[in-house]
C-alpha cells in the first residue's frame, strides 16, 4: 500500500519566484546607482554623450524595477485586500511610450539644467500618479452578481448574466470591464512516498540480498483545475452612483463535465489609458454541463425497435383497446372485430392493453477503465443521456440505474450523474443486476451474455 504526504508546505512553492524577483531588484537598483555615479564622473570630465547615456540608463532601469518587481514583492508582504488591490496594475503600450518620453525629457533637464524641463517632467510624473489614484477610485465600491442557468446541455446555447452594482453615493464608475482572472500555472510540490531499497539495485526483487523500507521524495504536479465558465470580456462605459448595469452572456460548452468560476477581475484604464488597474472579485460558482441530448442517427435506429418491444409488452388482459391487428393462430374467436373484418376482407382481432402498464428501467453500464476508447465512451454516455431525456418526456413510469447511482425516477439526477461519470473499476454491474419486473433498456459495451437470463428476456440492449 502506497501513501503520500506532502513534505514541503504549499507556501514554499512560490519561493523560487520570490528569490528571483528579489535578486532582480537588488542587481537592477545596484546597476542604476552605479550608472548614476559614473554619469557624474563623465559630466565633470565634459563627456556629454556618455553622461546622457548613463543618466538615461539609470532612470530607465529604476523605472523598470519599480514597475515590474516592486509591486510583486509588495503584494507578497502587505496584508489586506485593499492594499493588494491598489498594487495590482499593469502598464499599457501607451504608458510605456509615455514613460520613455518622460525619461528623455528628464535626461535633457539634467544635462541642460532648464527649469521648464524640470516642471514638464514633474507634471508628467504627476499624471501617472493621478492615473493610479483615479483608477483605484473607479473600482472601489463595486459589487458583482453572477446569474447562471440551472440546467445546461453540451453544444447548446444558454444565457447567463453579470450585474455590476455601484454602491457609492456620489461617484460614478467609468470604463469598467469584467474579465476572467489570470490563469494559474499548475504547480509542482514535493511529496514523500513509501518505497523499498534493494541491494544489488540492478537485480530483480526476488534475487536481491537485502530489502529495506525506504522513503522516496519526488515532485508531482497538483491536480488540474476545473475549466472556467466565463472566458469573454464585458465592458460598461458608465455605472451611475447607487445603480447597476447588467449584461447577458451567451454560454456554449463543447463537452460535458464540471465547470467552475472562482473569481472575476474588474479592470479599467481610466482616465488616461497609461495603467491597467485590476481588482479581483471572489464569486465561487459551479456549473454542471449535461451530455448533449440532440437526435442522432443511432438514436433514430434504436427508438422504433424499443417502441415495438414496449407495444408488445403493453398487450394483455384488460378493458382498454390497444390496437386492431390481423388474426394470428391461437387468438380467441371472441376478440374478432367483425366490422374491421368486413371492411378489409381479412380477419381482424381486437387487442387490449394491460390494466397495469410495464415500467421502463434505463440502465447505463459504466465500462471499466481502458475497456473502450475515450471517443467511444463519450458516445455511450451521450446515448444514455439521449434515451433518458426522450423517455422522461414520453412516459412517467421510467427509472434510471447506473453503477454508483441509486435508483431514481428523477431525470435531472441521472443527467447530473452522466455529466460527471468516469470509467469505473467495477465490471460486474450487469451480473449483479436483479430482475424487478421492469423492461430494461441497457446501454452497454459488453455482450448480452453477461446478463442473467431473467433480466435478458425483459431487456433491449443498446451496445455502442
Amino acid at each position: 500500500m502506497t501513501s503520500s504526504t506532502p513534505v514541503l508546505p504549499s507556501a514554499r512553492a512560490s519561493m523560487p519566484e520570490i528569490w528571483k524577483r528579489s535578486l532582480i531588484a537588488i542587481f537592477g537598483l545596484g546597476a542604476s546607482f552605479a550608472a548614476a555615479l559614473f554619469s557624474t564622473v563623465t559630466r565633470d570630465a565634459g563627456n556629454v554623450f556618455a553622461t546622457a547615456i548613463l543618466a538615461g540608463g539609470s532612470l530607465l532601469v529604476s523605472v523598470w524595477v519599480g514597475m515590474t518587481t516592486v509591486p510583486y514583492l509588495a503584494r507578497r508582504v502587505v496584508s489586506g485586500v485593499r492594499w493588494q488591490d491598489s498594487l495590482d496594475f499593469e502598464v499599457t503600450r501607451a504608458g510605456i511610450v509615455y514613460v520613455l518620453a518622460t525619461l528623455l525629457i528628464g535626461v535633457a533637464a539634467l544635462n541642460t539644467g532648464n527649469n521648464l524641463l524640470y516642471l514638464i517632467v514633474s507634471t508628467m510624473l504627476g499624471a501617472v500618479l493621478v492615473s493610479g489614484i483615479c483608477s483605484s477610485l473607479v473600482l472601489r465600491g463595486l459589487a458583482l452578481h453572477v446569474d447562471l442557468p440551472q440546467h445546461v446541455f453540451a453544444k447548446e446555447n444558454a444565457l447567463g448574466s453579470l450585474e455590476l452594482r455601484n454602491s457609492r453615493r456620489w461617484l460614478p464608475s467609468l470604463s469598467v470591464s469584467i474579465v476572467p482572472p489570470k490563469e494559474r500555472r499548475v504547480k509542482e510540490r514535493w511529496r514523500a512516498e513509501s518505497a523499498t531499497f534493494g541491494f544489488p539495485p540492478m537485480r530483480p526483487p526476488e534475487r536481491q540480498w537485502m530489502s529495506i523500507r525506504d522513503i522516496k521524495i519526488r515532485r508531482v504536479p497538483d491536480a488540474p483545475l476545473a475549466p472556467t465558465v466565463f472566458r469573454g470580456t464585458i465592458h460598461f462605459a458608465l455605472i451611475p452612483p447607487r445603480s447597476s448595469a447588467k449584461s447577458e452572456i451567451e454560454l456554449c460548452f463543447q463537452s460535458r463535465g464540471l465547470y467552475r468560476q472562482d473569481a472575476f477581475a474588474l479592470v479599467t484604464v481610466f482616465p488616461f489609458g497609461l495603467l491597467v488597474k485590476r481588482r479581483s472579485v471572489d464569486v465561487a460558482h459551479e456549473l454542471v454541463v449535461y451530455p448533449a441530448v440532440d437526435a442522432t442517427a443511432e438514436l433514430a435506429q434504436i427508438l422504433p425497435a424499443i417502441a415495438s418491444d414496449l407495444s408488445s409488452l403493453h398487450a394483455g388482459p384488460g378493458q382498454d383497446l390497444l390496437r386492431i391487428r390481423p388474426y394470428e393462430t391461437g387468438d380467441s374467436a371472441r376478440h374478432v372485430d367483425w366490422k374491421a373484418t368486413a371492411k378489409s376482407g381479412a380477419l381482424k382481432v381486437r387487442e387490449f392493453a394491460r390494466d397495469e402498464q410495464v415500467r421502463l428501467r434505463i440502465v447505463f453500464d459504466n465500462p471499466a477503465t481502458g475497456q473502450v476508447s475515450a471517443e467511444s465512451y463519450e458516445r455511450g454516455v451521450r446515448l444514455a443521456a439521449s434515451l433518458a431525456w426522450y423517455f422522461a418526456h414520453v412516459s412517467e413510469m421510467v427509472s434510471f440505474v447506473a453503477p454508483g447511482f441509486r435508483t431514481s425516477s428523477d431525470v435531472w439526477e441521472f443527467l447530473r450523474h452522466l455529466a460527471l461519470v468516469q470509467p469505473s473499476a467495477d465490471a460486474s454491474f450487469l451480473e449483479d443486476l436483479k430482475d424487478t419486473g421492469e423492461f430494461n433498456l441497457i446501454v452497454t459495451s459488453q455482450p448480452e451474455s453477461g446478463v442473467v437470463p431473467a433480466v435478458r428476456s425483459m431487456s433491449r440492449f443498446c451496445t455502442w
